[in-house]
C-alpha cells in the first residue's frame, strides 16, 4: 500500500534537506541518525568530530549506513585551515603556497590528493577552494587562505583547484561569492563592507568565479560582506540580486549555493540564525551551513522551522524550498555517480612523487614555495626558536600547531623553543636572555599586520645579525634576517621545508 505524503510533510523534509549542521563528539548523535532518517541530507564535520582517518571513516560510514547519499561536507582547504590533521597541522601547503609556486599542474595534483584522502574517508563535499582576490594585504581572514593578490593567477589556480578534487569524486565548494578579499573586517565577528565600483568587482572579484563555474564546480559559498555596488542593504548570503540575479541569472551557474556560516556574527549578530536562513534561502541559497559553534539538535529545529514557518506565511515559497532541496539532493546524486567512477583508494600514491602525484606531493608543493633572501651558513648547532604569535583567526584556529620548531629540533637536538604574544613586556629583551649564545630562529607571521613584531624583530637583528627569520604569512614586510625565509604559509609541510633550508638539510 502506498501512502501519500502531505504537502506539510513534505515541506518539512525539504526544510530538514537544506541544512547541513554540525555536531560533537568522533561517533554520529542518536539524534542526528533520527533527522537523516526523516530527510536531513547534508552533515557539516569539523575539527572535533576527527581524530583519525579510520575513525573518520567509520563517522562516514556510520552515517552512510542511515542514509547513503548523505552529503558529508568539511572545510578542508590544506595550509594553514585543516579539520583532517587539526591535531598535527597540515601535509598540504595551502592556496598562497601554491599561488607563490604558480604550476597549475602542480594545483590540480595537490588538489586531486588531498580530494583522494577526503574520499577514502567517507567525505564528498569540500568547502574549498577559497577564490578570494587577496587584494587587501590587511585582510584578518583571507590571507594566505587565497591564492594571491593577482586576479588572473588566483583564477587559474581555482580551475585547476577545482579539477583536481572533483577527479577523485568529491565536490568542489568556491568560495566566498562574490569576493571576501578586499575586506578588513573578519566575518565572523561582524559584517564586512566593501565599497568599489562594479566595475572593479567584474574586473576583480567576479573573475576566479567565472573560472570555477567554467571549470564545473559543484556548489559555490556566498559571503557574508556587503556590497552596496550590488546591493546596498543586504549582505550576499541574504541578496536575491546576488545570489539569484548575479550568480544564477548573470553568471548562469546552475549548481548548489551553499552560506557561510550562518552563526558567525555578520549575520547571527544582526538578523538572528533563523531569521537569517529564511532570508538566504529566499535569495536563492539551497544549503545552509551551520554547526561550527552551534552543533545541537535544538538549532537544527528551529531552522527547520522557521523555514516551514516562512512557507506557511508566504514569506519563503515553497517552490524556492522544493528548487534548493532539489538541489542538494542532485549533489548528493553526483557524488554517488562520481564516487564509483573515482579511482581505486590508494591509487597513484608514491611517497615523494615529483613534480606531480602521489601522496608526497604536499611535502614538493611546500618546498617549491619556499624563498630565501640573504644567505648564511646552514645551521648545523641547536638553536632557540622564537615564536612570535598573533591571535589566530576563528576559520584557522589555534588548536593547530605551527612553526619550525618541531622540526629543527628533530633534526637538531637540543633546540628550545617559547612563544610570545604582543602582551609581552619586552619579548625582545626575553629572547635574548633565553637565547644564550644559540642562535635565534624568529618565526612570525604576517609581521606586517603587527607592529609589535616588527619592533621585536628590529631590536634582535640588531642585536644578533645572525638572527634567522621565517616569515609563515603574507611576506609584505621587508626582509632581513641572516637569511630572511618566506614560506607562504604556516602548514606542518611548510614548516618542514623552512627547516631544510635552515639547516641545508632534506628529510625522506
Amino acid at each position: 500500500m502506498t501512502t501519500l505524503v502531505s504537502t506539510t510533510d513534505t515541506v518539512t523534509r525539504d526544510a530538514l534537506a537544506v541544512l547541513q549542521p554540525g555536531f560533537t563528539g568522533t561517533t554520529a548523535p542518536d539524534w542526528l541518525l533520527r533527522r537523516l532518517g526523516e530527510g536531513l541530507s547534508s552533515v557539516g564535520l569539523f575539527g572535533r568530530n576527527i581524530a583519525s582517518p579510520a575513525q573518520l571513516a567509520a563517522l562516514t560510514a556510520q552515517l552512510r549506513a542511515e542514509r547513503d547519499d548523505v552529503l558529508v561536507a568539511i572545510d578542508e582547504e590544506g595550509g594553514d585551515v585543516t579539520r583532517l590533521e587539526v591535531g598535527h597541522g597540515s601535509s598540504f601547503p595551502g592556496n598562497f603556497a601554491l599561488g607563490s609556486v604558480d604550476d597549475v599542474d602542480l594545483t590540480r595534483a595537490v588538489a586531486r590528493e588531498l580530494g583522494r584522502r577526503l574520499a577514502e574517508c567517507g567525505v564528498n563535499l569540500n568547502w574549498a577552494p577559497s577564490a578570494d582576490v587577496n587584494s587587501n594585504p590587511g585582510n584578518p581572514v583571507i590571507g594566505v587562505r587565497s591564492f594571491g593578490a593577482d586576479t588572473a593567477l588566483v583564477a587559474r589556480h581555482t580551475a585547476a583547484y577545482v579539477e583536481g578534487l572533483q577527479s577523485v569524486g568529491v565536490a568542489a565548494c568556491t568560495k566566498h561569492f562574490p569576493g571576501h578579499g578586499d575586506t578588513e573586517v573578519d566575518s565572523h565577528h561582524a559584517l564586512p563592507r566593501i565599497d568599489v565600483d562594479l566595475d572593479t568587482l567584474h574586473a576583480r572579484e567576479l573573475v576566479p568565479f567565472r573560472a570555477a563555474i567554467a571549470a564545473g564546480s559543484r556548489s559555490v559559498m556566498s559571503a557574508h560582506i556587503l556590497l552596496p555596488a550590488l546591493d546596498p542593504t543586504r549582505p550576499a548570503t541574504l541578496s536575491p540580486r546576488i545570489l539569484t540575479g548575479l550568480l544564477r541569472q548573470e553568471l548562469g551557474y546552475e549548481g548548489l549555493i551553499v552560506t557561510d556560516g550562518m552563526e558567525m556574527d555578520a549575520i547571527a549578530g544582526t538578523y538572528g540564525i533563523e531569521r537569517g536562513s529564511v532570508l538566504a534561502v529566499a535569495a536563492g541559497a539551497d544549503a545552509i551551513c551551520v554547526g561550527g559553534g552551534l552543533a545541537d539538535e535544538g538549532t537544527v529545529l528551529r531552522l527547520r522551522d522557521a523555514l516551514v514557518a516562512a512557507v506557511r506565511t508566504g514569506e519563503l515559497s515553497e517552490e524556492r524550498l522544493a528548487d534548493a532541496a532539489a538541489r542538494v539532493r542532485a549533489l548528493a546524486s553526483w557524488t554517488q555517480r562520481a564516487r564509483g567512477a573515482a579511482p581505486e583508494s590508494g591509487a597513484d600514491t608514491q611517497e615523494g612523487t615529483a613534480p606531480g602525484t602521489g601522496a608526497g606531493i604536499g611535502l614538493v608543493a611546500a618546498r617549491r614555495a619556499v624563498t630565501v633572501t640573504g644567505s648564511a651558513e646552514p645551521l648545523d648547532e641547536r638553536a632557540y626558536v622564537a615564536a612570535f604569535t598573533p591571535v589566530a583567526n576563528i576559520a584557522v584556529g589555534d588548536e593547530t600547531p605551527w612553526g619550525v620548531a618541531a622540526e629543527l629540533a628533530r633534526v637538531l637536538p637540543g633546540t628550545r623553543t617559547d612563544t610570545y604574544g604582543g602582551g609581552s613586556e619586552d619579548p625582545a629583551a626575553e629572547v635574548l636572555r633565553a637565547a644564550g649564545e644559540q642562535r635565534i630562529v624568529a618565526v612570525v607571521r604576517d609581521e606586517h599586520r603587527h607592529p609589535w613584531m616588527s619592533a621585536v624583530l628590529d631590536t634582535l637583528v640588531a642585536a644578533r645579525p645572525d638572527t634567522i627569520v621565517v616569515e609563515m604569512g603574507l611576506p609584505e614586510a621587508p626582509p632581513r634576517g641572516a637569511p630572511h625565509i618566506a614560506t607562504h604559509g604556516a602548514a606542518r609541510v611548510c614548516g618542514v621545508a623552512a627547516a631544510e633550508a635552515i639547516t641545508g638539510t632534506r628529510g625522506a
